[in-house]
């Protein structure tokens, strides 16, 4: 642009004599771009009205230059906008409605609302749809971290036009209008007033139509707002229902998020009045297609409703099946509140799960299920590779602990000591070290114990060098014991302590260090000839 025309365009843009615009509007259509893309930035610079309707007018003809020239500078079209969206020439309100959403031009909500109520205007579609888009795109800023930048407060603009449609409501069996009550619930919060008297009345003229968008709609807002109902102490009766017949996966996955794991105290009581879920009647389509997180909540909002049980452990079924991680793992802690034959053979079935934390819950049920063989299955997992199975399965054989078998030891018989000792080494982690405190005891008859104990559970192998050092204990007693329950330990170092304890000052602690050495010799019948001496090394 040469610098004679960029002096004209900024004088025709400052100068208060409305003749400018007279000049600029026809310069709009100049051959020249520059020409142009001047005239249309110093028309948007003025506060003419006739330059503004001028610009509306063309709206739909930009290019991408002049819709970047108008994109920075659009802040005295709302006059010509709300006029435009009145039009009833068609191309006219299309422009408007156009402005108005670029714009996000809030303050046009009210007359919008008219032009779509007036029956006689042609244009009544079109103005209460973009009605309902404007109303969207308050509710996503409404929804969104506050921009500062823009000095216009949202939640005001909220109250404004929450107030507006409040009035188009009730009129709703005149105007037909299902925008007005999208728009209206789109923006509105669960505690307003127009609102929970409408559902609270279902002969309200609005009731139905409230509750038709409200079960059908996937616009995130109603979503949001029929959601809110959960948390409510106080919730309409018709709200809960929602809640459980609405069957669209959006609104499913949302739900069952928003329950969680942990349910809030007023979510759970409502969740109680829910006696059917209707997505969960039929197929669990859409079971299957909620993720881990959703399957798991899925899960927590049939088990805290008032469904029957035999829907309930269906559901649990399906999942301990089709279930992902986490939907299997919600569905193996539901079924400790199932008993049963069915309920039996789904907790066996998930000991072969390859989650571990399945496993793991379905083995803290198996006890008190009274299945037969739980005892020797549970034995077995304590193999599991998985450390939080086999801690499981101490938790569930808790009882199975050093203290209480060694508290017990005296009164047992040599078979319950055998077959209860050799369960205690493998359950209680603990065992070995309390049994070399044992074994170190001030007391002959606590170190003694402690040995028998030791043989009773098999671990002489384990506990090798505590009970070597036991070998030069103070009590003869005490050494010849440790010589006896040495003959279980068949190595070099045991071979060794045995010959020299043949050599001991007590008689008795050499004849049973002879023993148990003969009983080691016949376990390895090749090394017979030689002498004890060499045999030892």
């Amino acid at each position: 642009m040469s610098k004679g025309l960029a002096t004209t365009l900024r004088l025709l843009s400052k100068t208060k004599n409305e003749a400018a615009v007279g000049l600029l509007i026809p310069a709009l259509d100049s051959a020249h771009p520059a020409i142009g893309e001047g005239a249309l930035a110093a028309l948007l610079d003025r506060h003419s009205e006739a330059g503004q309707k001028e610009i509306v007018r063309r709206l739909h003809t930009l290019n991408e230059r002049w819709e970047a020239i108008i994109e920075g500078n659009h802040a005295h079209l709302s006059h010509a906008l709300r006029d435009a969206v009145l039009a009833t020439q068609p191309q006219l309100c299309a422009n408007g409605c156009r402005g108005a959403l670029w714009f996000h031009e809030y303050d046009l909500l009210p007359a919008l609302i008219n032009a779509a109520e007036d029956e006689s205007n042609p244009n009544r579609e079109l103005v209460a749809t973009t009605l309902l888009r404007l109303a969207e795109l308050l509710y996503e800023e409404l929804a969104s971290p506050r921009d500062y930048r823009n000095r216009r407060d949202p939640q005001l603009v909220r109250q404004h036009v929450l107030g507006n449609l409040e009035q188009s409501v009730p009129r709703y069996q005149k105007h037909k209008l299902a925008a007005v009550i999208e728009a209206f619930l789109l923006l509105v919060h669960r505690d307003n007033v127009l609102l929970k008297q409408i559902l609270m009345d279902p002969l309200h003229a609005s009731y139905l139509p409230i509750i038709d968008v409200l079960t059908h709609s996937s616009r995130g807002g109603v979503i949001r707002l029929v959601l809110s109902f959960l948390d409510d102490p106080a919730a309409p009766s018709s709200a809960i229902t929602l809640l459980a017949h609405r069957s669209d996966s959006r609104f499913v996955e949302c739900l069952a998020r928003k329950i969680g794991s942990e349910p809030s105290v007023a979510a759970a009581a409502n969740l109680k009045k829910i006696e059917n879920i209707a997505w969960l009647q039929s197929e669990p389509v859409i079971l299957d297609k909620l993720d881990d997180a959703a399957q798991h909540g899925a899960m927590q909002l049939a088990l805290r409703s008032a469904m029957s049980r035999k829907s309930v452990l269906r559901m649990i079924e399906w999942l301990m099946q089709h279930g992902k991680p986490g939907g299997r793992r919600a569905a193996a802690a539901a079924l400790a509140q199932f008993n049963g034959a069915e309920a039996n053979a789904l907790c066996l079935k998930s000991l072969s799960d390859a989650d571990p934390h399945v496993q793991a819950d379905a083995v803290r049920q198996l006890r008190q299920r009274g299945i037969p063989g739980a005892l020797a299955r549970l034995i077995e997992l304590l193999e599991s590779p998985h450390a939080l199975v086999r801690a499981a399965v101490r938790e569930s054989l808790s009882e199975f602990n050093f203290k209480r078998f060694l508290a017990a030891f005296d009164v047992l018989e040599d078979e319950v000591r055998r077959s209860t000792g050799v369960m205690v080494r493998k359950i209680d982690s603990e065992a070995l070290p309390q049994i070399q405190e044992e074994l170190t005891a001030k007391s002959r008859t606590r170190r003694l114990r402690a040995i028998a104990a030791a043989v009773a559970m098999g671990a002489i192998g384990d506990l090798e060098g505590p009970l070597l050092d036991r070998l030069s204990d103070e009590d003869h007693l005490v050494r010849a014991e440790v010589a006896r329950a040495l003959a279980g330990c068949n190595t070099s170092a045991v071979r060794q302590a045995l010959a020299q304890a043949g050599g001991d000052r007590s008689v008795i602690v050499q004849e049973a260090a002879e023993q148990s050495l003969r009983l080691l010799r016949e376990t390895a019948p090749q090394l017979e000839s030689t002498s004890p001496q060499e045999w030892s090394r």
